[in-house]
């Protein structure tokens, strides 16, 4: 019989298209459009210009607001600053990835983000101080809140740093407790026989539900919340650490056994690290959970707190400053989930890439 070579025409028919997609190796499996090479690395430069265009030539028809803002020093007013330091910055990245090769795909994939994420900074501007849209005191411009957040910044520090301890305290019990019940379940019959139907009536308990009760067992407020936190993480961990070690396939167990490993070897070096996608999978879920019980958990007579600080500007009116504790929330819970990713990545390396954040 004799082999029939491929036809240049199929081949080319089962390749990707040269021209829509292009690979750009500034994280492994980036796929970035064509049309973000040459014209992203100024994207930022552009848009950081119609930003400070839109902000000193366009009249505020937002009123002032009572504070002082309007006279204060030209360093209390970072909006125009950061949009000046976003157009150096990425000028400068477009005259250094032309000269050092490395930087260009990490430059042509980031820019693009980079200048959408001002673009959506322009529009908030446009639609408070400069159209007046959406009005004082329920939704000031990015200039007044950014100013706000360094106006306030000792006391914003001071309250991450207390949510911060009350979180990872929380986390870290709910994660411990999951642990230890969901390989508990998940391994032995018995224990799985009374444990599932207590976790199936007590688990699906909303964490914010036990706030009395919580603040019942525990004398003090931090105990209270962390246990309260503990709770919303513990639930998901376990199951999904009952369902990895439940899962694992007997095969590894029947070679380990042949081999004369033991029920600790077995649990701690064959069935938890086969089930370690789902563990990390409750992990996530728990985390997200304890976002979630946090405000809450700091409602239960936390006098500190990023929780504690919003509802204090919200009693009082300034919504810049509840806004500017929003934006380092969102930059702390955005940091923790990176770093658990991170650690995913290192555990899990056959699994690197597969789901990114």
């Amino acid at each position: 019989m004799e082999l029939v070579p491929l036809s240049s025409n199929v081949a080319e028919s089962s390749a990707p298209p040269v021209d829509l997609m292009e690979s750009i190796p500034a994280r492994p499996g980036a796929v970035v459009p064509r049309g973000f090479g040459a014209t992203a690395v100024l994207a930022p430069a552009v848009v950081a210009l119609v930003a400070l265009a839109v902000h000193a030539w366009m009249p505020n028809l937002q009123p002032e607001p009572l504070t002082g803002v309007d006279t204060a020093p030209v360093w209390s007013h970072p909006y125009p600053l950061l949009a000046e330091t976003i157009l150096a910055v990425s000028l400068a990245a477009a005259v250094g990835q032309g000269a050092w090769r490395p930087l260009r795909a990490w430059v042509q994939y980031y820019a693009p983000l980079g200048a959408g994420a001002l673009g959506v900074v322009i529009l908030w501007d446009l639609v408070t101080l400069k159209l007046n849209w959406m009005r004082l005191p329920f939704f000031p411009g990015p200039d007044l809140v950014f100013s706000r957040l360094i106006a306030d910044r000792g006391v914003i520090f001071e309250s991450t740093w207390h949510s911060l301890r009350l979180l990872l305290t929380g986390y870290l019990a709910g994660v411990c407790a999951g642990l230890i019940t969901g390989v508990l379940i998940g391994w032995f019959p018995r224990v799985r026989y009374w444990g599932m139907p207590a976790l199936k009536v007590v688990g699906p308990i909303p964490a914010t539900a036990l706030v009395p009760l919580a603040m019942s067992l525990w004398a003090t407020s931090f105990y209270s919340g962390a246990a309260l936190i503990g709770f919303a993480v513990w639930f998901p961990v376990t199951m999904l650490t009952t369902s990895g070690i439940a899962n694992v396939r007997l095969s590894y167990l029947d070679v380990a056994r042949t081999l004369g490993a033991g029920r600790l070897y077995l649990i701690f070096r064959v069935a938890i690290p086969s089930a370690l996608p789902n563990i990390f999978v409750g992990l996530f879920m728990g985390l997200g959970a304890s976002f979630l019980t946090l405000i809450v958990a700091e409602g239960v007579g936390v006098t500190a707190g990023l929780g504690w600080y919003m509802r204090a500007q919200q009693g009082s009116m300034e919504y810049a400053n509840l806004y500017a504790a929003l934006l380092v929330m969102a930059a702390i819970f955005s940091t923790l989930m990176t770093l658990l990713f991170r650690v995913r990545d290192f555990v899990l390396k056959w699994q690197q890439g597969v789901i990114r954040w």
